[in-house]
């Protein structure tokens, strides 16, 4: 599995999150020191052009970087602060991108919501219908049903 992951700072919280991402597969670290609306849209598009399977990021409450990897066309970018959060995000609506706060997660913490994302294979088949409905959303796509 190949995950890209982008901050705005770095800290125990974070460098906890990539000890355990590092053990799932391939860390593709996207956007260096660019601001977080940048380290957003940089792993949202490794997601949606193939480069990643999935991306994570994290800046100080994971909102920002949230809002701007859902800019980009294809991301579902899902900010979780607890594991049931994150599973639900995997679960019912397919969430191809973890947001994380790199300064209200404790360390272990954020590893457990990171750990329940990508311990949750694929989402609910009873949730396609409305998981297809979110990509109707984006522009220049069918949203009339």
């Amino acid at each position: 599995m190949r995950i890209a992951f982008g901050t705005d700072d770095e800290n125990e919280a974070t460098r906890a999150v990539l000890d355990y991402l590092s053990g799932l597969g391939e860390v593709v670290r996207v956007a260096g020191d660019d601001p977080w609306p940048r380290i957003g849209a940089a792993v949202g598009r490794a997601v949606t052009e193939g480069r990643a399977d999935f991306g994570v990021v994290m800046c100080w409450t994971g909102t920002g970087t949230a809002i701007a990897a859902n800019k980009i066309p294809g991301v579902r970018a899902a900010l979780a602060w607890e594991p049931w959060i994150a599973t639900g995000a995997r679960l019912w609506n397919d969430a191809n991108v973890l947001a994380l706060s790199l300064k209200r997660l404790a360390p272990d913490v954020a590893v457990e919501v990171a750990r329940a994302f990508f311990e949750t294979p694929r989402p609910d088949p009873d949730e396609a219908e409305n998981i297809a409905r979110i990509s109707e959303l984006e522009p220049g796509r069918d949203s009339s049903r």
